[in-house]
């Protein structure tokens, strides 16, 4: 969470706000809340909560952040996964800057995305499948987390939202979709 907001305060013209888009009904949604509201408060940036469970309140929370202007980070969410397309042309046509957390989003146009590096997680479910195969309990084995982390930036989106991407984040970045 803190990456992220790191990320899209870059992004932000300075002292813009920045809102965080969230289901509320999704699965840990005030576990996510809180995580980036500790990151928000450690940086000493103020987050406006945005909550979208359906196709019309994306629609009107974006109408909201384009009265007030800012940036906006995506929370990871199954259902705005499957609004993709809605999402990054609301972001284009309100011209937001808009960090989500799969690289799926950037390559649909998204301007940022940071994210696991989903390949990896999968071949990490592959080893964990192989080792219960093999008779390990899987309640013996450990929690896994995320271990390799991917920057996607789409440089086409930037110039289209008249935004200048700092050197420094380019020189992160693991793609660059020009």
């Amino acid at each position: 969470m803190a990456k992220r907001l790191d990320f899209v305060r870059q992004l932000a013209p300075s002292g813009a706000p920045i809102s965080y888009l969230m289901n509320p009904q999704a699965p840990e949604a005030e576990f996510h809340l809180s995580d980036m509201q500790a990151a928000a408060r450690e940086s000493g940036q103020q987050i406006s909560v945005l909550n979208a469970s359906s196709e019309r309140d994306i629609d009107n929370a974006f109408t909201a952040l384009a009265q007030r202007g800012g940036a906006l980070i995506v929370r990871t969410d199954p259902f705005f996964a499957s609004r993709s397309h809605q999402i990054v042309v609301l972001a284009a046509y309100h011209k937001i800057p808009t960090i989500y957390d799969r690289r799926e989003f950037v390559a649909a146009g998204g301007l940022i995305s940071y994210g696991p590096h989903l390949p990896d997680a999968y071949r990490q479910i592959g080893v964990y499948a192989g080792r219960i195969i093999a008779g390990a309990k899987p309640s013996d084995l450990p929690v896994m987390q995320p271990t390799k982390f991917e920057l996607v930036i789409n440089l086409k989106t930037a110039k289209t939202l008249d935004l200048a991407i700092p050197d420094k984040l380019l020189a992160l970045a693991d793609e660059v979709i020009e």
